[in-house]
């Protein structure tokens, strides 16, 4: 992938996102002469990829990848400076490995919470899911709540 969009002799990064991005849709382009230059770049395909491997090995990328592919339809210059960001990421941690830890993740105040869940069946990962709800929840244990609906149901289909 990194040899697709030549970015293999990027600087590494230590990080998959930094607060210094700080993406919405006034950063998509405004005007014709940004649009052109932006529609010669293949930020679908980066996209496109990133998800992939998120699918077959990267699952711990799935919250920054949703972040940029929600701008899909209209990405700008931040938007493919933050594609590229993720890829000099991978390209520096492509040697690590899903492990499990047992922290509770901290809650960041966002209209809509990013839940998941992860089913595991002896030591590996059985089915797994991290996307934003489709509600606003008025508290972190409401939306909870619904992740759990859902992993119950995963569950249930799986077993």
């Amino acid at each position: 992938m990194l040899q697709r969009f030549h970015m293999q002799n990027a600087k590494a990064v230590s990080t998959p996102l930094t607060t210094h991005f700080k993406l919405n849709s006034r950063h998509s382009h405004s005007n014709e002469a940004e649009k052109t230059n932006i529609s010669k770049v293949p930020y679908a395909s980066m996209v496109d990829s990133l998800m992939y491997a998120i699918m077959c090995t990267r699952p711990d990328n799935a919250h920054v990848v949703g972040i940029v592919s929600r701008f899909l339809s209209n990405p700008g210059r931040e938007h493919l400076n933050v594609v590229k960001w993720i890829l000099r990421y991978l390209h520096g941690t492509s040697d690590y490995r899903l492990c499990f830890g047992g922290d509770k993740p901290t809650l960041m105040g966002y209209l809509k919470f990013t839940s998941g869940y992860l089913i595991k069946f002896t030591r590996g990962a059985m089915a797994w899911q991290s996307k934003l709800q489709k509600c606003v929840t008025l508290s972190t244990t409401e939306a909870k709540f619904i992740v759990i609906a859902k992993a119950c149901n995963e569950l249930f289909w799986t077993l």
